[in-house]
């Protein structure tokens, strides 16, 4: 439902976009900057280990095809509610000294961020109108911002807080909690739901486009883990001290900030978005390779373009979910088409990174990895990108 809001009002939902979007990847950088510590505090093996890494991303892909159903049922802002209640939840329980609860708490969060993951576009679409490229922007700087904030900061926490792995990763409730107090107001604004809808749920899974977007959000999404959950222990294994791997990271994600600010609103000026997605992926080949190939000391100049190339491409993956769809309830459905696939995809990168490590001893074959995955994102970008719409079936 598109409802007319007074500046304020904009002014206060784009607040709370952001600080959502601000949760929706401190789950991931925190543990990838504490990861060794994580796993000899609990004993976990290398493949369990990696298990780990792996199933927020799974999560991400098994609950966002659900998400645009709990948007119907409950609306948009309670749904988002409800996902930042199991954020803030599963975030507290894997701070616990249980393995278990560990694992528990991880698929909880990783639950609450696929449902915020696929319906904050379609809120932007429905509420922001000319300024949702905008706002896209927004959206995915407090991604990144988030992600940064939690690859910088926590290593140092643990170190503060008597090495403790717990504290380190609790830290990250906080910011859960205040987000999810604050998005009340909005639930409390919330409308009467619209009943029923033309728009056949999966409809678009016969769309080519619609599988393009899909492709390229999940390669892309593929890349980004991998880089979130594995860069900062690649690098520890090439030598760089834990302390000094932890603010590459954080450097490539600050620059993803950057890049996530002004990729949108330069990419919707062109009429086809294909070749702004080409560039981006072969930046993104170029830069990660170069991390892990050429000396250390260069890889904070790498680390810099490969923010620039992974902001670039979330930005627009999102964006182009937007612009490929024609109005809110089918960009809601092609998110959770896009995201399902997408991250279900996604899941696969740092899994295989970590099955390659074990295998082989060595990250040296991730290099392969990253050139295949980056070459076939650079073809479905380029597809995704072309000047057309979605076109989901329609129930009868």
């Amino acid at each position: 439902m598109n409802l007319k809001r007074s500046s304020y009002s904009l002014l206060w939902l784009a607040l709370g976009v952001f600080l959502i979007s601000f949760n929706l990847r401190t789950l991931f950088t925190s543990l990838s900057a504490i990861l060794p510590e994580v796993i000899a505090a609990t004993g976990l093996s290398e493949a369990q280990a990696s298990i780990l890494t792996t199933l927020p991303v799974l999560c991400l892909g098994i609950f966002a095809i659900p998400a645009p159903l709990m948007a119907r049922k409950f609306g948009t802002e309670k749904a988002l509610l409800i996902a930042l209640f199991f954020i803030a939840l599963g975030t507290l329980l894997r701070s616990t000294p249980y393995a278990f609860l560990l694992f528990v708490g991880t698929a909880l969060a990783g639950a609450g961020i696929a449902v915020c993951n696929v319906l904050l576009p379609g809120l932007i679409k429905r509420d922001f109108g000319t300024w949702a490229a905008a706002m896209t922007g927004v959206f995915t700087m407090g991604l990144c911002l988030g992600a940064a904030v939690a690859a910088a900061t926590t290593q140092p926490v643990w170190q503060s807080y008597g090495e403790s792995v717990y504290i380190a990763m609790a830290v990250w409730t906080a910011p859960a909690i205040l987000t999810t107090i604050l998005w009340i107001p909005e639930t409390l604004k919330q409308k009467k739901i619209l009943k029923g809808n033309s728009i056949r749920p999966g409809g678009l899974w016969h769309d080519r486009l619609a599988w393009q977007v899909s492709l390229f959000m999940g390669l892309q999404s593929a890349l980004a883990y991998i880089m979130m959950g594995w860069l900062a222990p690649m690098l520890r294994d090439r030598g760089m001290d834990a302390t000094s791997a932890g603010y590459v990271v954080a450097i490539s994600i600050t620059a993803q900030m950057l890049a996530t600010l002004v990729t949108p609103s330069f990419a919707v000026r062109f009429r086809s978005q294909s070749w702004v997605a080409v560039g981006l992926s072969l930046l993104t080949i170029l830069s990660f390779v170069a991390c892990l190939a050429l000396p250390l000391t260069s890889v904070w100049i790498w680390s810099f373009l490969l923010g620039i190339a992974q902001g670039g491409t979330i930005s627009l993956a999102i964006l182009l979910i937007v612009l490929r769809s024609g109005e809110p309830l089918i960009t809601a459905q092609l998110s959770g088409m896009a995201q399902g696939i997408g991250y279900t995809i996604a899941a696969a990168g740092p899994l295989t990174v970590g099955i390659l490590k074990d295998y082989s001893g060595s990250f040296s074959s991730s290099i392969a990895l990253i050139i295949v995955i980056g070459a076939i994102q650079t073809i479905c970008g380029y597809g995704a990108g072309r000047k057309l719409l979605v076109s989901p079936k329609i129930r009868a």
